[in-house]
């Protein structure tokens, strides 16, 4: 499902975030999977009033992804996808079990809570701005990559279909692979590097790419 950059229809959901924006990847990844025809805004957030405009846009801390549908307004990327999944028609991005669902969350989480700020922020943003990670920032992106390594299923990281949990670490992953944390990925977490090879060919945005810079 393609996401044009101005709506054709009034009724239809608007998404508005940037291409290098791990946030915005991972609900863009969930609209199109999830097969939601809408549209799409360019803002980028670190450009001349930027943060006016995403508060504008109905993100009171001046941020994005923002998803406008009718007269809702939400921000936070997991109600979004929540959202997103639980509105809309189309295959299930959760898990029906609780089991499975709260193993699902608890990948989204480490995504939050350790992807991002261990190994975009703390590896791939350094680096890509000339300078040398902090001390024991490799050990935590190894710690991180251990746990999903742990949890990581197949084909999908839930098992025989994708979930929110791929839209959260495909959203990532190509930050983790542009950064020193991509030969711990493919020498020693063999399951996290199968599940990539199968969702990098066949995810949606993946395949067409997204951009190259990461949120600052």
């Amino acid at each position: 499902m393609s996401d044009p950059q101005a709506p054709a229809d009034p009724g239809l959901p608007v998404l508005i975030g940037a291409d290098y924006s791990v946030y915005t990847r991972i609900c863009r990844l969930a609209l199109r999977l999830k097969g939601v025809p809408h549209a799409f805004e360019q803002l980028d957030v670190f450009g001349p009033g930027g943060a006016d405009k995403a508060r504008a846009a109905g993100q009171p801390f001046g941020r994005i992804p923002v998803l406008r549908h009718g007269a809702l307004r939400l921000y936070e990327t997991l109600a979004i996808t929540r959202y997103v999944d639980e509105a809309f028609d189309g295959p299930p991005l959760q898990p029906s079990s609780p089991p499975d669902r709260a193993r699902m969350n608890q990948i989204v989480s480490i995504v939050d809570t350790g992807v991002y700020p261990a190994i975009v922020w703390g590896l791939h943003v350094p680096v890509s701005e000339g300078r040398e990670p902090a001390a024991g920032s490799m050990a935590r992106a190894q710690t991180v990559l251990d746990a999903l390594e742990a949890l990581a299923g197949a084909p999908w990281l839930m098992g025989p279909r994708p979930t929110l949990a791929d839209c959260y670490l495909a959203g990532a992953m190509g930050y983790v692979l542009e950064s020193p944390a991509a030969p711990a990925v493919t020498q020693s977490c063999p399951r996290l590097a199968a599940w990539w090879s199968h969702a990098e060919a066949r995810l949606p945005l993946t395949r067409e790419g997204y951009g190259v810079h990461p949120e600052r």
